[in-house]
């Protein structure tokens, strides 16, 4: 399965190619996406992303995890959350949201098996 690429991305929206829903923050993985939902694993700005956040990318079988720090980075990736992956064995990419949805897109479209968690506002 590959990638799918994100077609669209603007303050507070996402579109996910080949999926009809709008995604506000979101989820992609090799053959999916879905939303993603601080709540599910009680997630904030700070300390942000945790490794919870990232399993279900890691488990559909993600080798590059790119993480989406939101438009103005307010999201935190704390150190624990990088070595979690890199203790997996998946390659991991930090970026601000537009940015980090370009490089995903650039590794997508190389048939690099990438994932990602991206959050579209702040």
């Amino acid at each position: 399965m590959s990638s799918p690429e994100i077609a669209s991305l603007s303050w507070g929206q996402m579109k996910v190619k080949g999926c009809s829903t709008v995604y506000k923050d979101c989820k992609v993985w090799p053959g999916g996406s879905r939303t993603w939902d601080w709540r599910e694993t009680g997630t904030n700005h700070s300390p942000g992303v945790q490794p919870a956040d990232l399993e279900e990318v890691v488990k559909k079988g993600a080798k590059t995890v790119v993480i989406g720090r939101g438009m103005s980075e307010a999201l935190q990736v704390p150190p624990s959350t990088v070595d979690y992956l890199k203790k997996n064995g998946i390659d991991v990419r930090v970026l601000q949201t537009e940015k980090a949805v370009e490089e995903y897109n650039a590794l997508a479209a190389q048939g690099v098996r990438v994932g990602g968690v991206f959050h579209s506002t702040c």
